[in-house]
């Protein structure tokens, strides 16, 4: 893929007149260009051409970085320094907006581009019109960003140049390494549904290749099972963030077009991912609309976007209205699919709420005879997660297999062999279903790595270990993540939230979670029964107070599940408490807590702190409370064994 616009020696850009470079970049431009971008691009090229006459290296004009789905205005390598500059054409202030951007680039380059990891790079927002400012330069790989206008972009170049002096940039190897992205969720789905492809945007190294070959294998069962006229179940499995998401939002965007005969639909009865998700591409593409001179309402964006992400609790009710009728979609792509309802819990809900005395199926079994009903061929395809049913209801993976095998043999099934393993409770179910000759085991169906953190890879391992008691284990991967991965310990919330205010930089996103029956930590001012909105938590800046960066609105494992953060608060209350032998459980109810004494209730606790402790993607830090002993509620020994064994796992303590 050509990373940049326009790319050229120093000396041959300087030896270049504005325009040629101009008449190159809008070749590239694949949207009309404005007459604002045109004079922009101009005057970026006309003052950079002045700064660098005396320069040797390279420059890049609109460098793409996928996993944002931006573009870096320039990029210059000279001597040894890469400089990351995004240009404010008439800006007469530095917003922080706009700091934030330049930073969150220059943050992308040396988190993800391997040639970037151990050079110098200095972040520079050129504000053309505002004032000048003094700016310190720093000892840090990574510079804060540095403020320029037009008039002293030029000495702060040759500034900084004066006292890096490092090892020269070799300019082509830089250009030829490798950029190997972990997007968030967020990230992710806008690239996706933007037109790029689930390698471009994902890493590339050998442990996270299977990325896109699970996505691939996906694409040939979709495709198979068309040329066949064949029903296909697909089972794609994967440790805690390893990507089933981005496998399944792949899927679901290549095959976009209503008119496509392979037309997807991702399905999520994860209700605050999909309003997330779908709210993320409507402001993207209202602000893609008018950056282009076009008008549209969010609304109308939001109504778009809305056919190709879907609540499931909404496609099932679009199938009950016909119970004949095919769904428009042939290929139907369930995420979280351990998190359907069971047989019990679905015909509770359709008594209750849908008046259907009759109703007697699991979710499961419903949705596929919801794609059964084509004459022809239908792909289902579960993301299965393993540990993580949170509620009240949901089957898990066992449910899937008891529809296939009672209601629907004549659909062939493909799966992981590692759907045997212990955390997705369907060991038996799969070994039975192996003697079938419907079933193909195809170990491409499973996601070895979490891509969720790129700074450790064994962070669902290490918290799988603590949760299940084991310290040693946990002791010793710990010390292999700490250096890479920070996870603090404090019993001091002022402090706790200080810690990921001061890691995050740029518009990296922190915030506080909790359990959801974490109900004594109000005196903390943290209050589980306030339900903050997931969209604005997770989507507005800095300066919204709904925003997660206020620290106020706290999220719960059914806000969070499936979405990640950089940094994590996570404030750990009784509710889950260790007593120096074991877990207990217990939920507060009225004015004291009850012990919880039913295994599946268990079940969803545990899963509810493995799901908050895998949130964030660069470390996080554990808030503890001291307990008071005046108050029967919130005694300390509630909450000492908890703190002891976290530290005694070796956790930093602040």
């Amino acid at each position: 893929m050509k990373r940049a616009y326009y790319s050229s020696t120093i000396s041959g850009f300087c030896s270049q007149a504005p325009d040629e470079v101009l008449g190159q970049m809008t070749r590239e431009h694949s949207f009309d260009l404005t007459a604002f971008q045109r004079n922009a691009w101009i005057e970026q090229a006309t003052l950079l051409r002045e700064c660098l006459l005396e320069h040797e290296g390279k420059i890049y004009f609109e460098f793409s970085i996928p996993r944002m789905g931006r573009r870096i205005d320039v990029v210059v390598i000279t001597g040894s320094v890469v400089f990351v500059i995004e240009f404010k054409v008439g800006a007469s202030t530095y917003d922080s907006a706009d700091l934030d951007q330049v930073m969150d680039y220059a943050l992308d380059l040396h988190n993800f581009h391997e040639g970037s990891h151990n050079v110098k790079i200095i972040p520079i927002l050129v504000a053309t019109k505002a004032p000048t400012v003094e700016s310190k330069l720093e000892d840090d790989d990574l510079h804060s960003p540095i403020c320029c206008n037009n008039g002293n972009l030029e000495n702060t170049i040759d500034r900084v140049l004066t006292v890096c002096l490092k090892q020269l940039i070799d300019c082509n190897e830089w250009e030829s390494s490798g950029y190997k992205p972990t997007p968030t969720i967020i990230e992710a789905t806008l690239a996706l549904y933007n037109g790029h492809s689930v390698s471009a945007i994902s890493r590339s190294d050998a442990s996270t290749l299977n990325l896109s070959e699970t996505s691939n294998t996906v694409a040939e069962i979709i495709a198979r099972s068309k040329k066949d006229s064949q029903k296909s179940i697909v089972f794609v499995t994967g440790v805690p963030g390893a990507g089933k998401t981005l496998v399944g939002l792949d899927v679901a965007s290549t095959h976009i077009d209503p008119n496509d005969e392979l037309y997807s639909v991702f399905l999520s009865g994860n209700g605050p991912l999909v309003k997330i998700l779908q709210e993320a591409l409507a402001r993207d593409k209202v602000a893609r609309k008018r950056a282009a001179g076009e008008k549209v309402r969010k609304g109308v964006a939001l109504g778009e976007v809305k056919s190709f992400i879907q609540n499931v609790h909404h496609f099932r009710d679009e199938c009950l209205l016909d119970l004949l009728k095919p769904p428009v979609d042939h290929v139907a792509l369930f995420d979280e699919a351990q998190r359907a309802w069971t047989k019990e819990q679905t015909v509770k809900f359709m008594r209750e709420k849908k008046n259907r005395l009759d109703f007697n199926q699991s979710e499961p079994e419903f949705l596929i005879s919801c794609m059964d009903r084509h004459k022809d061929w239908a792909v289902v395809v579960c993301l299965v997660g393993g540990g993580q049913e949170i509620n009240t209801g949901e089957a898990g993976i066992s449910e899937w297999f008891d529809a296939i095998e009672q209601s629907f043999p004549h659909w062939k099934i493909y799966l992981s062999d590692r759907l045997t393993d212990s955390e997705y409770g369907a060991g038996k179910l799969v070994k039975q279903a192996g003697k079938n000759s419907m079933v193909t085991f195809k170990p491409e169906l499973h996601l070895r790595t979490s891509v969720r953190s790129f700074r450790s890879e064994k962070i669902s391992l290490f918290v799988k270990q603590l949760l299940d008691l084991d310290e040693e284990a946990a002791r010793n991967n710990l010390s292999l993540i700490h250096d890479k991965y920070p996870i603090v310990l404090t019993r001091d919330l002022d402090v706790a939230k200080n810690w990921v205010k001061t890691q995050a930089r740029g518009s990296e996103r922190y915030g506080m979670v909790v359990s959801s029956q974490a109900e004594r930590l109000k005196p903390h001012a943290i209050d589980v029964r306030v339900k903050a909105n997931p969209v604005h938590w997770f989507l507005n800046d800095k300066k919204d107070v709904r925003s997660s960066y206020y620290l106020e609105d706290v999220a719960t494992e059914f806000d969070v599940q499936g979405l990640e953060l950089d940094w994590v608060c996570m404030a750990w209350d009784a509710d889950f408490r260790y007593d120096n032998t074991n877990w207990k459980n217990w939920s507060f109810r009225g004015a004291k807590w009850q012990r919880i004494i039913k295994p599946e209730r268990q079940t969803y606790q545990k899963n509810a702190y493995r799901v908050l402790l895998t949130r964030a993607r660069q470390g996080m830090v554990i808030f503890v409370p001291v307990g008071d002993d005046s108050d029967h509620t919130r005694p300390k020994e509630y909450y000492d064994g908890t703190y002891d064994y976290l530290q005694r796992l070796g956790l930093k303590t602040l």
